[in-house]
């Protein structure tokens, strides 16, 4: 026996009972998917995109990848917000940080994790960019839950500078772009004040920021 096994135990539990208790649950779900939502977030295993939202499966599209990070050379995560926004007609794109991040904490610290240092040195340089107002904070907690703030939102930027997006917009397409942060130990999110739905939007919060970036 898969020492594994106990896993598709609980997956026939959990659909037998979804079965029991909302009929033709999967057969409707088999037959179309059009999510409203694109969720960008950090691939902790403690941070389950659906749930925290209260949507079901089907509910909102999903890319997770170490400290929520989105590269405009990085072919994956384009292709998942090419999908969603051209194909799927995603309204929301959530760009979804959390407090306690250990991708975020390594490059704050400069902690070597191994190859995935490569992948955090875009973490590491908008802590450069920010190192007076990092190291304005005495409080190291702190300090962290702002670089977890802050890179919420220059992922979120970058969402908005990428050609699917600002093509979305020139055609008039409703895509409205969010930076959020989750905490683990409230299961509460928030807003970081970075919501843009144009270029016009877009542009303001680049000539003056994202006030309030407080935990």
């Amino acid at each position: 026996m898969s020492d594994i096994q106990h896993l598709l135990d609980n997956n026939r539990r959990w659909a037998a009972e979804i079965d029991r208790t909302r009929p033709g649950f999967f057969a409707g779900l088999a037959k179309l998917q059009a999510p409203e939502y694109l969720w960008i977030g950090c691939a902790d295993s403690r941070v389950p995109a659906n749930e925290i939202i209260g949507l079901d499966p089907g509910g909102v599209f999903v890319h997770r990848n170490i400290a929520n990070v989105v590269v405009p050379t990085d072919l994956n995560c384009l292709s998942v917000l090419q999908y969603a926004v051209d194909v799927l007609m995603v309204k929301h794109v959530l760009v979804v940080g959390h407090y306690g991040c250990g991708g975020v904490r390594a490059a704050l610290d400069g902690t070597r994790v191994g190859l995935a240092d490569n992948w955090l040195q875009h973490v590491r340089d908008i802590a450069h960019r920010h190192r007076s107002r990092l190291t304005a904070e005495p409080d190291d907690e702190r300090r962290a839950d702002l670089l977890c703030e802050l890179n919420a939102v220059e992922q979120a930027t970058h969402v908005c500078e990428t050609t699917i997006v600002r093509d979305a917009w020139e055609r008039g397409q409703e895509v409205r772009v969010h930076a959020w942060v989750y905490r683990l130990n409230n299961g509460l999110a928030r807003e970081t004040g970075f919501n843009a739905g144009s270029a016009a939007e877009f542009a303001r919060l680049r000539q003056h920021g994202v006030p309030g970036l407080t935990a």
